[in-house]
């Protein structure tokens, strides 16, 4: 580190100087510093854990899921409720909800008009309304990255064909595809599960196209970088440097756009369900448990509460999820302080910035406009200060 020789080592150094000496001594900016030493994934982990609001999502998304699958269990696997989603117990308190602060009680949600618990049938549909986004977001993200990869690698007759039949399907409203599709699967395939998981493999085989035109423009982008030259020089063929070197390093947009994906086909799941072109009985959805009730919105409200709280949790957690996977990814997306980045800026002044008059007062000179000071210009010196003289003229 080099140091001034007309510094005096007692005195304390300003910010200014502090912050000069470390940026000469370091040869790095504070993003590098904070990156320095760290892998791609850490540097990831390390930036999501600094968005609050992700972090929380992620542990509400989780909670939901294990409160769904554990409660009344899922397939095989038992539950530690009590009270099945199809069991019809007797209507008590009007079927009011018994959740308090000291327990659950017997109902926690309350009862439906025949006495069916309404926590069993919200867990149920939760359940039910996971299945669908799951299998929904598999098929959208492998149809999406696939297409979206080869039309913008290969170019050409293939990209047309590709982009064509993306414009094709991309026309049709989502809503519209999808409650045919709902019908289609409610007269071909039986009742349970089954159904609700080809709702799930329909809905995804066309609801690619967005994340496949995305790809597709980060394709165009990666393909003329230098290490696909190089992979391409080193002989290795075009399947591996589009799975082993391009598609790594488009990770970010693919993840976070599937992401904020999930969270629409909840919406959309839910407003077929309640429809009647979702989920049908003796199965619950989130969406079919509001449409069953709407007729006791006034009487008792609660049956709307529960089933509506969870569609919201479920798509403020993946939104939020989606957001901090973006700042994580994009180190462009950094928070701005305003009252640290003008500290920042009055600590950083450069010495140019300052002009001594002939009393010995710096001038700041951002201030006037880098003009030169009033004693300096009234004597006719130029910008450095040097006096008019015989082969000088003022």
């Amino acid at each position: 580190m080099t140091t001034n020789p007309n510094e005096n080592p007692n005195e304390p150094r300003s910010a200014h100087d502090a912050a000069v000496a470390k940026v000469a001594e370091e040869g790095v900016d504070g993003l590098a510093l904070e990156t320095k030493g760290l892998s791609q994934g850490q540097i990831v982990r390390k930036r999501f854990r600094h968005n609050g609001a992700a972090v929380i999502s992620v542990f509400v998304f989780i909670a939901v899921v294990i409160l769904s699958l554990s409660s009344i269990g899922f397939g095989p696997v038992p539950g530690w409720w009590h009270w099945g989603y199809t069991e019809q117990p007797p209507l008590l308190d009007g079927g009011r909800p018994t959740l308090s602060w000291t327990g659950l009680g017997e109902h926690p949600f309350g009862q439906d008009n025949v006495g069916r618990d309404l926590f069993a049938m919200t867990m149920r549909g939760t359940q039910m309304t996971l299945l669908v986004m799951v299998i929904t977001g598999i098929l959208t993200g492998i149809i999406g990255v696939v297409i979206g990869a080869v039309s913008g690698y290969f170019r050409g007759w293939i990209e047309a064909v590709l982009m064509r039949l993306t414009d094709v399907i991309i026309i049709i409203p989502l809503l519209v595809l999808a409650a045919i599709l709902g019908r289609m699967v409610i007269t071909y395939v039986p009742r349970g599960p089954l159904r609700v998981a080809a709702l799930g493999v329909l809905i995804g085989l066309f609801a690619w196209t967005a994340l496949a035109r995305l790809v597709r423009a980060e394709i165009l982008s990666l393909r003329e970088r230098e290490f696909v030259d190089a992979a391409r020089l080193a002989g290795a063929r075009d399947r591996r440097i589009i799975f082993k070197h391009i598609l790594p390093n488009s990770i970010g947009v693919i993840t976070v756009n599937l992401t904020l994906l999930l969270a629409a086909v909840v919406l959309l799941e839910t407003g077929l369900s309640y429809l009647g072109l979702g989920v049908q009985p003796p199965d619950w959805s989130l969406g079919r448990l509001i449409s069953a009730n709407q007729e006791a919105l006034v009487t008792r409200p609660w049956l709307f509460w529960f089933p509506g709280l969870f569609i919201v949790l479920l798509c403020l957690s993946i939104n939020f999820i989606g957001d901090g996977l973006r700042d994580a990814f994009d180190p462009r997306q950094k928070k701005f302080n305003p009252k640290k980045a003008t500290e920042s800026t009055e600590h950083m002044l450069d010495e140019t910035d300052l002009v001594t008059t002939s009393t010995g007062s710096p001038v700041d000179t951002r201030a006037t406009g880098r003009q030169r000071p009033t004693d300096v210009a009234r004597s006719g010196a130029d910008d450095e200060g040097n006096q008019p003289g015989p082969g000088k003229p003022a």
